[in-house]
């Protein structure tokens, strides 16, 4: 992947090539920030940078041997670990490796920005929780101990470090401290939190930052044909989220259809109309499937995001379109400092409900419930 091809993040990607020039490529980085900012994206084009023979100032060749091999994925040198588990075919003993070739496919197809749900539905492991375990340790540790095979650096990344068990993370400790000589960890998570200290402790950290709203527009302008309007209502609502905004500039009727659904159901829940919040599980929630149903929840939380906004005098920091926007300026007072971690925790534990496969018309019967008080206290 070359930097150019990479959506915003200018300053940083000068900062990547800059250590490269300057010989100061440390070999453990830990990339963290939010989903869809482009932190796997980053980590490509600087492994394909760092091993081009013919790079420019700014941005590796994308035509030299080397390039063509790592826009592939497949380079002798580059090394790749992520959270697996058990499905149809392979039913034990999961491990990154037997899963690479879907990976590449995966990885190529949404052109880097990848999602941990999206990632888990392709390999159709059904509701188990994907991990990085002691296997995938195994294997990387026996890879980076040969010799590079063509570039100067041997680079393994490591997707969602979060899902590193306790074994594996034990087991790299070493390697990640002293590896090899020209070898380079990069590490990619989401939630530094979740990370062990002693992995976060031995890497450099590269921020990656959500990104911005115009440079979220302009790329939708520019790589889906979006008008100016439609790019613009997109980009606001994913929040600096790539991955959302792809979705919500390519399927506007869900972002809509997300709207009016939960429009009415606060609605119902703020009212306590027990009988008409059960039709509209029944009827609109549950028939949205799976992954809909998990979208519809983060579009909640945006929403009650966008009241905080609203109720601490910062309007012109709401980025909704015009009617949404509307409906939150008027829904902002009943969310309030009382109430707003007890309505997004239940939001969040929901989605996470959700993707363990729980029962949609019990999760969504609970949340109005529970809505019809939260939305009481002041």
């Amino acid at each position: 992947m070359l930097f150019a091809d990479i959506i915003g993040h200018e300053d940083l990607k000068k900062r990547l090539i800059q250590s490269v020039k300057e010989s100061r490529v440390s070999h453990a980085q830990l990339f963290i920030g939010p989903e869809g900012s482009g932190k796997m994206p980053l980590a490509l084009a600087y492994a394909q940078y760092i091993n081009c023979t013919n790079r420019s100032e700014s941005d590796s060749c994308g035509v030299c041997p080397s390039c063509r091999k790592f826009m592939s994925l497949t380079h002798p040198d580059l090394h790749f670990v992520f959270p697996t588990a058990t499905n149809k075919e392979v039913k034990q003993n999961p491990e990154s490796d037997l899963f690479i070739t879907d990976w590449r496919e995966y990885l190529i197809d949404c052109q880097g920005y990848v999602d941990l749900s999206d990632w888990f539905n392709k390999l159709d492991i059904e509701n188990k929780q994907g991990i990085i375990n002691v296997r995938d340790a195994a294997t990387i540790m026996r890879k980076l101990s040969f010799k590079a095979y063509e570039s100067e650096y041997k680079i393994a990344i490591i997707w969602m470090a979060e899902k590193l068990n306790v074994q594996s993370a034990n087991k790299l400790l070493k390697l990640i401290e002293e590896p090899p000589e020209k070898t380079l960890f990069i590490l990619i998570a989401e939630n530094q939190e979740e990370l062990l200290s002693t992995i976060r402790s031995r890497c450099v950290m590269v921020k990656v930052p959500k990104l911005g709203l115009q440079e979220t527009q302009s790329a939708l302008v520019q790589r889906f044909g979006c008008s100016e309007q439609e790019a613009y209502d997109a980009a606001a609502l994913s929040n600096g989220n790539w991955i959302m905004a792809q979705h919500y500039a390519q399927d506007h009727e869900d972002e809509q259809l997300y709207a009016n659904i939960f429009q009415k159901w606060m609605r119902y829940c703020f009212k306590g109309a027990v009988s008409e919040f059960i039709d509209m599980v029944a009827n609109d929630i549950k028939p949205l499937g799976r992954e809909k149903q998990k979208e519809f929840l983060e579009y909640g939380l945006n929403i009650f995001h966008n009241s905080l906004l609203f109720n601490n005098n910062m309007p012109d920091d709401v980025m909704l379109p015009a009617d949404e926007k509307n409906f939150t300026k008027n829904f902002a007072p009943f969310i309030n400092i009382r109430n707003v971690s007890q309505i997004c925790e239940l939001f969040e534990e929901s989605i996470n409900q959700i993707e363990r496969n729980a029962n949609a018309s019990i999760v969504f019967l609970d949340n109005s419930f529970k809505m019809s008080k939260l939305l009481r206290i002041k």
